[in-house]
């Protein structure tokens, strides 16, 4: 049976698209029309396919596909990429198409000059051939190519889905746009022929398209507001709502170690398991070391960890481990390690964060490391990175993951980072690394700026890095301004104030 949830006094139809069906506080509508308009390339019939996949895989209903533009052997072929086999659900009769799209060698499939009632007896054949509960009429624009009395075509298409509807099927049809943020479809007509209208956008922003949808009306029935954005798969379409993430997941005391003995003396104990952890600090000041300190930190108590490296291979990361004295290559031998290279510019932000989320799912690690969460600021808008952090930091809490960001400072003695702005109210702990500029050499200084729910050694301590890892020391004392960027000596500002 088909799932349905209430709203209101109107019956909801989970669509079975992943992330939609939140936004859409159920689903859609039942036995309604519903609008889905977007420019080209924005998923439109993926999406209706998607309706029409989920129906027979989620809840064993038919469906039947009406095709105006796209022949039915090539929506059979590019779905297939999602894992859809539609040639066997029209074999089981769960499937089937009624395809009225333009054949070059012969006349158009549309019966009848001055009426759509071919058209209609067609439709209404394969849906009691199939006992569908869903439909979908992929593309409309084609229509308005072949019939130039507007008036007709909308009392036609007001005729075609008033009949479906009553006929217990909910409709889903699809028209172009011409532009992301201008009028709803081309025509002007579809709109006011649907109960519901859903957009679909393919925006170009800093040289690379990001995917939104919004649901800009349901007729009787509640949803959320505003654009979100979704991304196009390998199992097809997947909404991610950031009003999807809650804040209910329960807080844990048990402390792990950090993988350096020091810095857990410094955190009281190490981390929480369910914190969130950003170490910020320029190029050369350690990030990685200490990233690889708190995966290795986890072998000995047989936890998995999980690395996502945005910025250096594998094979270098297990070199670099090597030298440190730290066998990753056993780790991931012994399935305790898991390492996932990415370029941050080979896909979209959201694709990402789909990936990341699968990968956790299936390695169900216990601490995750991303190095570095700057490499992925710096390639996609800042609107879409603080998504994304939003994102995975929910679900990482959600499930308890100890996790470590690492953020590389704009300049070598630190100050203000961009990727630490926007997202230090969104860790439990910030660790501050820094160089330390003092007559003759490069120092380094190691600070805990903040620990929820514990205290924390709030000293500036000096830490060295040599082939056995970091090894943190004693305060410093003889300088101060570390935090600022511009560290000066004590007695160089004991002098400036003596004179």
């Amino acid at each position: 049976m088909q799932e349905r949830t209430r709203a209101g006094a109107i019956d909801k139809v989970a669509t079975g698209i992943p992330g939609f069906d939140f936004v859409a506080e159920g689903g859609l509508p039942e036995s309604r029309a519903t609008l889905v308009a977007g420019t080209a390339g924005s998923a439109k019939t993926v999406f209706v396919s998607h309706f029409l996949a989920a129906g027979i895989q989620n809840f064993n209903e038919g469906g039947v596909f009406v095709t105006f533009e796209d022949s039915p052997a090539d929506i059979r072929t590019n779905m297939r990429a999602f894992g859809w086999d539609i040639d066997r659900w029209e074999r089981e009769n769960k499937w089937a198409f009624v395809d009225v799209s333009p054949d070059s060698s012969g006349p158009t499939p549309i019966v009848g000059e001055f009426d759509l009632g071919g058209l209609l007896s067609r439709i209404e054949h394969a849906v009691r051939r199939t006992n569908a509960r869903r439909v979908t009429l992929d593309s409309l624009n084609a229509l308005f190519v072949q019939f130039a009395d507007r008036a007709l075509i909308r009392s036609e298409l007001f005729r075609i889905t008033t009949t479906l509807k009553k006929m217990g099927a909910t409709v889903v049809f699809t028209a172009e746009r011409t532009e992301d943020y201008g009028a709803i479809t081309q025509f002007g007509i579809e709109e006011f022929v649907a109960d519901n209208v859903v957009i679909l956008r393919n925006i170009l922003l800093d040289e690379r398209r990001r995917r939104t949808l919004e649901i800009l009306k349901f007729r009787g029935a509640t949803h959320e507001r505003g654009e979100v954005p979704f991304t196009v798969m390998e199992r097809g379409i997947i909404v991610i709502p950031l009003t999807a993430q809650q804040l209910t997941q329960e807080s844990s005391s048990v402390r792990v170690t950090s993988g350096n003995a020091e810095l857990d003396q410094m955190c009281r104990g190490g981390f929480f398991r369910d914190s969130i952890v950003l170490v910020s600090g320029a190029t050369g000041t350690g990030k990685t070391l200490l990233t690889t300190q708190f995966l290795s930190g986890g072998f000995r108590p047989k936890e998995r960890g999980l690395l996502f490296a945005f910025e250096e291979s594998r094979d270098q990361l297990f070199r670099n481990a090597a030298a440190w004295g730290m066998d990753f290559e056993k780790a991931e031998r012994q399935g305790r390690l898991r390492v996932a290279n990415q370029y941050p510019h080979a896909m979209p932000m959201e694709d990402h964060l789909v990936r990341m989320r699968d990968l956790i799912d299936e390695f169900q690690p216990t601490r995750i490391a991303v190095d570095s969460l700057s490499a992925l600021e710096r390639v996609f808008t800042l609107r879409s990175f603080r998504e994304f952090v939003i994102s995975l930091t929910s679900s990482l809490k959600q499930k308890q993951i100890t996790t470590l960001f690492t953020s590389t400072t704009p300049s070598l003695l630190g100050g203000n980072s961009i990727t630490e702005k926007h997202i230090s109210t969104l860790t439990d702990s910030i660790i501050l690394l820094r160089y330390v500029e003092t007559p003759g050499r490069m120092r380094r200084s190691i600070n805990v700026l903040k620990m929820r729910g514990s205290p924390h050694d709030t000293e500036l301590r000096e830490y060295r890095i040599d082939g056995d890892g970091m090894h943190i020391e004693s305060p410093f004392t003889d300088v101060v301004g570390i935090l600022s960027g511009s560290p000066r000596s004590v007695a160089a500002v004991g002098d400036n104030e003596a004179s």
